[in-house]
């Protein structure tokens, strides 16, 4: 087996591929929406696109995973995320960006399914729940480095320079498996159901009320960030008149925000364990989603009072998907690809589902921004307590 901080370094940096995918091009939305002369709810459907294909990717990987191993599906993964990258340099109109991106994201969903298979292969509750959150100082440099990159390389090169970078570090990581990663799933262990089975399996999970109330916790609450993700570069720049590189510095802190609070969950998940964390998070979610509201329906602000409350949803997140995550995966160690496709599924189809719908009154309103991350976010804590008194995890020895 790898070591642990090997497998950190490994993991989360396949696993980031997901927020580079979505943050490193943020900044570039007000110029790709001219460049291809189109409108700014069409540019988030490119974000919308790739986040479709990171949730439908997941189903793909997942069950290719559990049936041939983590290794070759993965390295399949990053190339075929490289070459999706560099087409992607080359669109044409935003139409053909947005079937790229779909493609993009199918590829990336591989790193972000096989990395969490590849924890459950290892360890189980409270373990996972730590070595998840360890992941996330690596994949939390990617909401800190990307949009900062991505701004500063509007200022040296155009938009289609950032999918260039993105195809230079996909196919770096694509070598980093081939080298840094050993197989954690022998052959013994590997699933020989079809097609079929596998179908059946996702049933079995979606009718397992625990799982599916974990599930739905971690996935609401991810479409509450990502409404924030999908609209803060227009609300912020548009509406607040920041500069691209000072949208992307305010996005950077909140990364490390998220840094911080995944560090701070990995000791202390032991103690009080991932149940408990979990609840306090979504109440924290709830009530910051419900503080931006306020603030964009009052109106005439400043800057940091829309800043705060994002601050503290983003900093929570590492206190829910560790945690929903080993809460969910825990009695599914035989299926652990397939019910972590699950879990992606659902995380970034609601993320897919809530990009467009921050955008329906225009890129000068804030509003529905706010009313969907409030939405997201209470029924995020609904569907945790919709899992009922049930705590599937326990403390690896």
């Amino acid at each position: 087996m790898p070591s642990v901080a090997r497998l950190i370094v490994v993991l989360g940096s396949v696993n980031a591929i997901g927020p580079l995918s979505i943050d490193m091009y943020l900044p570039a939305f007000p110029e790709i929406a001219r460049a291809l002369d189109t409108s700014a709810s069409a540019v988030q459907l490119t974000l919308t696109a790739c986040v479709a294909g990171l949730a439908l990717g997941q189903l793909l990987f997942g069950p290719l995973s559990d049936r041939l191993g983590r290794r070759l599906p993965l390295i399949v993964a990053m190339l075929t995320y490289s070459l999706a990258s560099l087409l992607c340099a080359s669109a044409s109109s935003v139409g053909m960006l947005i079937g790229l991106r779909f493609v993009q994201g199918l590829a990336g969903a591989g790193g972000i399914v096989i990395a969490r298979a590849v924890v459950r292969d290892m360890s189980t509750g409270a373990a996972a729940s730590r070595l998840l959150s360890s992941l996330m100082l690596v994949t939390g440099l990617g909401p800190i480095l990307a949009p900062v990159v991505g701004g500063q390389l509007l200022a040296l090169t155009s938009w289609e320079g950032i999918f260039l970078l993105l195809t230079v570090l996909s196919g770096l990581l694509a070598l980093l498996v081939v080298v840094a990663l050993p197989e954690t799933l022998p052959a013994e262990r590997r699933s020989h159901a079809g097609l079929a089975r596998t179908v059946q399996t996702m049933g079995d999970l979606l009718r397992d009320r625990a799982f599916l109330g974990y599930a739905l916790a971690g996935g609401l609450t991810f479409g509450a960030l990502f409404a924030y993700i999908s609209g803060s570069s227009f609300v912020l720049q548009r509406i607040y008149g920041l500069s691209p590189q000072l949208f992307s510095l305010a996005f950077a802190m909140n990364g490390l925000g998220l840094i911080a609070a995944s560090q701070v969950n990995a000791h202390i998940v032991e103690r009080f364990g991932p149940k408990r964390l979990l609840r306090a998070a979504l109440v924290c979610v709830v009530v910051s989603s419900l503080v931006l509201l306020g603030v964009v329906l009052i109106g005439g602000l400043t800057v940091f009072a829309l800043l705060a409350p994002m601050f503290v949803i983003v900093s929570s997140i590492p206190f829910v998907l560790p945690n929903t995550t080993a809460l969910a995966l825990a009695d599914h160690a035989g299926v652990a690809g397939s019910a972590s496709a699950l879990l992606g599924v659902v995380q970034f189809m609601v993320g897919a589902i809530a990009a467009p719908l921050v955008g329906v009154a225009g890129p000068d309103s804030a509003v529905p921004m706010g009313v969907v991350m409030v939405v997201l976010a209470l029924g995020g804590l609904v569907a945790f307590q919709s899992a009922g008194r049930r705590q599937p995890w326990r403390i690896a020895r």
